[in-house]
């Protein structure tokens, strides 16, 4: 990987800072000279909003994040049967290989955005800007590189660790590094972001949905939750504490679950950080420019006419579909099966999926979307729901068992079921790590929680128990796309592939 001269020519000579100043709806890309670019208010903030674009492509959250259910165990491929999504289904079956399109979008997703954050951290210090607005484009900056890389280092473990914009004349053969330096460097840019930026509720018009306050300390308590599961480190007051400061803020529960998943009630109390997504465009899937969420469409029940497309995949297996609790009143908000409640006046038949289900959670009625590419829903990254459950969980580990079963029964009494009282420490546990499940199904987060717990036994306990034998330690990590290593050999390989 080389960042590669490809990317780093054509961002720094042919910039991607076409982004109006509309954060929701950029602008097609166009030629900008390098000279006089970094000179003006708009120019700040249409670089850093080219820094968001990444994490809207098919490579993050438009379809590689969402698609990690699959793998983790929640879902199937479904969609045509055969060999669509043969990709998917073979990180699903554990028998992924290096040359996986997959696993090369996951890997290229997060660089673009990366790169694109070291140049606004380069050049929007030296700017004459108002001190707020560069304050908070800094601390956007520091946010949105720390994310990405958070992603990198739980997919692939160490990586390459780049924090200043490489130029063509640059060694741009770099090497991985330990991903304990990479959490630093993330623990870092979070704790800048959290110093830098405002809260969601300072942010009004076509500002609203970017990264705030909140949103850092939230990933930060993520970092620290993550950390401390996967190496008994004792981060779990400061995820509390955390936590606590992600509440003084005002984030709090919607009081219907469905409303996180509203294309017409956005960045609502409950959400910390959100991909943001306006519809109005007319680029296709694979197209960067693009500003429509796919996820309707591609998880639409096919044959049925339901919504826009329809292409069926991420259907539920009945084992997931087994887990809710009697009562759950989000099953009906994020499933379809036999005898559900209609969609948009539609009856729903199993025999539109080869599991026998179909996701709910994300559909939009053709009423709101009614071609494939015009989609508003934005994809829900971090909820409220999620910063309960893991004050929950670090709560728990600290042997603070009322306060934490506080947290935990906030999350379960607006799914409709009853309060959790008296666990053992080990059983608690379970039921987080079950209530995340059932929770954030289809989120992407199931495959972190997965991996996090007892340095990936429970991933592998968990997947062998629902006939994933092929599952082991080697699959705990994501193969280094070999088309990478041929263009970098300082490149080493994971363990076992």
């Amino acid at each position: 990987m080389k960042i590669n001269k490809y990317i780093s020519v054509i961002l720094l000579t042919v910039l991607f800072f076409s982004c109006s100043e509309d954060f929701l709806v950029k602008a097609p890309m166009d030629s900008v000279n390098t000279a006089n670019f970094w000179q003006t208010e708009s120019d700040a903030i249409a670089a850093i909003n080219g820094a968001y674009q990444p994490l809207q492509s098919y490579r993050l959250y438009n379809l590689r994040m969402w698609c990690s259910d699959i793998f983790a165990g929640n879902s199937i491929v479904g969609a045509a049967g055969g060999s669509d999504g043969i990709e998917t289904q073979n990180l699903a079956n554990f028998v992924t290989a290096t040359d996986n399109q997959g696993v090369l979008d996951m890997w290229r997703g997060p660089w673009p955005g990366i790169l694109r954050c070291n140049l606004v951290l380069k050049n929007v210090p030296g700017m004459n800007l108002d001190e707020n607005i560069k304050k908070r484009i800094l601390g956007e900056a520091y946010f949105l590189r720390a994310h990405y890389y958070f992603i990198l280092v739980q997919y692939f473990g160490d990586i390459p660790l780049i924090t200043e914009p490489q130029n063509p004349n640059d060694n741009l053969l770099v090497p991985r590094i330990s991903k304990d330096e990479v959490y630093k460097q993330i623990i870092s840019d979070f704790e800048n972001a959290i110093d830098l930026l405002p809260s969601a509720r300072e942010y009004s018009g076509t500002d609203i949905g970017r990264a705030s306050k909140g949103s850092a300390e939230g990933m930060l308590a993520k970092v620290f939750l993550t950390l401390s599961s996967l190496n008994a480190e004792n981060n779990w007051q400061r995820v509390v504490d955390l936590c606590n400061s992600v509440a003084s803020l005002g984030h709090t529960l919607n009081p219907d679950y469905a409303n996180n998943f509203d294309p017409l009630n956005k960045n609502t109390a409950e959400s910390l950080f959100e991909i943001q997504y306006s519809g109005s465009t007319t680029y296709d899937f694979g197209s960067y420019e693009n500003q429509a969420s796919y996820v309707s469409t591609f998880i639409g029940p096919r044959g049925a006419n339901m919504v826009a497309g329809g292409y069926g995949w991420n259907q539920p297996t009945q084992e997931f579909v087994n887990a809710y609790e009697v009562g759950d009143l989000r099953k009906d908000k994020t499933i379809l099966y036999d005898g559900c409640p209609p969609f948009d006046g539609k009856e729903y038949s199993s025999s539109y999926s080869i599991s026998g289900f179909n996701l709910r959670k994300f559909l939009v009625p053709k009423s709101i979307a009614s071609a494939y590419n015009n989609n508003p829903s934005n994809f829900p990254v971090l909820r409220y729901a999620d910063v309960l459950l893991m004050k929950a969980e670090a709560l728990n580990e600290l042997g603070k068992s009322s306060q934490a079963e506080n947290a935990l029964n906030e999350v379960r009494a607006r799914a409709g079921l009853g309060s959790v009282i008296g666990l053992s420490k080990d059983n608690f546990r379970e039921k987080v790590l079950h209530e995340r499940r059932m929770e954030l199904a289809f989120e992407g987060q199931r495959w972190f929680d997965l991996i996090r717990i007892n340095k990936g036994q429970y991933a592998i306990d968990f997947l062998h128990s629902i006939g994933k034998s092929n599952m082991n330690q080697k699959f705990l990590l994501l193969p280094i796309p070999q088309m990478e290593i041929d263009k970098n050999p300082n490149l080493s390989q994971n363990p076992g592939y």
